[in-house]
């Protein structure tokens, strides 16, 4: 061709139809291959970034080898109908990062409702006892670091009784008030500072309280001398009956001292005559 032709491309036009819009432009084609790697990376870390953006706020807290104990089986009260007595962890929160004035609270929660408890961010986030029905778990006895230190004296009080408080009013954060239930019941320690939750400690195991089931016996026997009470009355008031009955029919009139020595005096003429005549 004439040179002032445009440049052949090395392939006829019906091979550059059937190559496509892109064919003899390389440049054009390593840029879709780029952006379809992006794509694919993208598509990757989409999980990834799901997960990062879904952990909860919780998820970092630290965790403490301790589980919650029930206190000595010598103690009396350890378990009633509506407490329970827990042992103080005493030296378990002196390595985390809390202040002295920062919070420790004990979570209560129904066996059932450990999974669904979420740590709250600030304590004016905290559940109080009214929310118990509802959420299945609330926040009271709060505590700090300073009282349960690992040094204390053995003449200091190193129990927590649970539900002990019959006054508060359960809509007050902190409120320790009597457990509606027989349960079971689980407990942890939860330690909040300026930013949010510290550290918690493990759930304890199920809590049962004292049941009035426990106490069946004892309505059957006070019916048993219930009745052999009643049979015993009975007899009694049949035979004071026969005896008042016996007593009437049997009675025999008899006169009072007075009446027997009563006597009636009868005055007539013909005595005072006779004894005129006489004295005559």
């Amino acid at each position: 061709m004439g040179g002032g032709g445009t440049p052949q491309s090395g392939s006829s036009p019906a091979q550059r139809e059937q190559l496509g819009p892109t064919a003899g432009r390389p440049g054009r084609k390593d840029g879709i291959l780029a952006m379809a790697l992006c794509e694919r990376r993208s598509l990757l870390l989409m999980p990834l970034l799901l997960l990062v953006t879904q952990v909860q706020p919780g998820a970092a807290l630290e965790s403490i080898n301790y589980v919650p104990q029930l206190a000595n089986t010598t103690l009396l009260g350890r378990l009633t109908q509506s407490t329970f007595t827990l042992e103080q962890p005493l030296g378990q929160f002196e390595n985390v990062n809390l202040s002295d004035p920062d919070p420790i609270w004990l979570v209560v929660a129904h066996s059932n409702a450990t999974q669904n408890f979420t740590a709250p961010q600030k304590i004016e986030d905290t559940h109080a006892p009214a929310s118990f029905d509802r959420n299945g778990y609330y926040v009271t006895m709060r505590a700090s670091r300073v009282h349960y230190q690992g040094s204390q004296s053995g003449s200091q009080l190193r129990v927590l009784r649970v539900g002990n408080d019959t006054q508060c009013s359960s809509t007050s954060r902190g409120c320790n008030p009597p457990l509606p239930g027989a349960g079971p019941y689980r407990v942890k320690f939860l330690a909040m500072n300026a930013t949010g939750p510290a550290a918690e400690t493990e759930w304890s195991e199920d809590i049962y309280l004292q049941q009035a089931q426990t106490f069946q016996g004892a309505p059957e026997s006070r019916s048993k001398s219930t009745v052999i009470i009643i049979a015993l009355l009975s007899i009694l008031l049949v035979v004071l009956l026969v005896l008042v009955i016996a007593a009437c029919c049997w009675r025999i009139p008899v006169s009072s001292p007075a009446q027997q020595v009563r006597m009636r005096r009868y005055h007539t003429h013909r005595m005072d005559k006779l004894r005129a005549e006489r004295s005559s």
